[in-house]
């Protein structure tokens, strides 16, 4: 039987719970009020986001966060189970921010960024984004080194604003896909996303190469609204 997680008064403490974890709780107060056992199937996520009155996205997150700490189990085109392996009182491993919450703060900062190296970008600077397009384009296959290429690709366009603090800002952000965002991604990344980030990407070249920075804001937000889309709809 799986227990309602209680927060030390440490946690307390030092943060407010993160949604995800909040929602998570919640999951495990209605495995347990509704007597789900080991091996059973879960609700929908549909049916789950409705019952506990949350968005998709918050729950997503949730399922993920359970999943990583042992509580559930995802089975790809079946759903979601309890896992046998589940412990009384399990707690959850810290996972960092959300998948969501960073991708809305990038959202918010990267399409500023990319309309600043519109308007400011060297010809230098708009080579080494193409460089870093290219290089994403030829590890395609290999997802350590994709995943490499589409940071450098994002930095060189911070880069190119000339501005540090910016460079840093995105940095950290980017230092943020932590556990829960690889373990998203595992899941519900498909080949036509990758493609489809490819294209994303020369379209932010091409604007910012056209020292275009309405054209630049407007592709880096739809690149990154997509990400979202297919992250939260799966």
């Amino acid at each position: 039987m799986i227990q309602k997680k209680t927060h030390t008064p440490h946690d307390a403490a030092s943060h407010e719970p993160r949604l995800y974890r909040l929602v998570a709780d919640r999951i495990q107060r209605l495995i347990l009020d509704e007597g789900i056992h080991a091996g059973e199937r879960l609700p929908s996520e549909r049916d789950l986001a409705t019952k506990l009155s949350v968005s998709r996205a918050s729950l997503r997150e949730a399922l993920i966060a359970l999943e990583l700490g042992g509580v559930i189990e995802v089975r790809g085109g079946s759903g979601v189970y309890v896992s046998s392996r589940a412990e009384p009182d399990i707690a959850l491993p810290e996972a960092g921010a959300g998948p969501f919450e960073v991708l809305s703060a990038r959202r918010m900062i990267e399409a500023e960024i990319a309309a600043i190296a519109a308007r400011v970008a060297t010809d230098g600077a708009v080579d080494a984004i193409l460089q870093a397009v290219l290089e994403m384009e030829a590890s395609h296959a290999n997802k350590s080194s994709n995943e490499q290429a589409d940071r450098n690709f994002h930095l060189a366009i911070a880069r190119a604003t000339g501005n540090s603090a910016l460079v840093g800002s995105l940095n950290y952000l980017w230092d943020q896909r932590g556990r829960l965002w690889h373990k998203l991604k595992e899941h519900f990344q498909t080949e036509e996303l990758r493609q489809e980030t490819l294209k994303d990407h020369r379209r932010i070249l091409e604007a910012i190469a056209a020292h275009d920075p309405a054209a630049a804001r407007k592709a880096m937000r739809s690149h990154l609204e997509r990400v979202t889309r297919t992250f939260s709809r799966g």
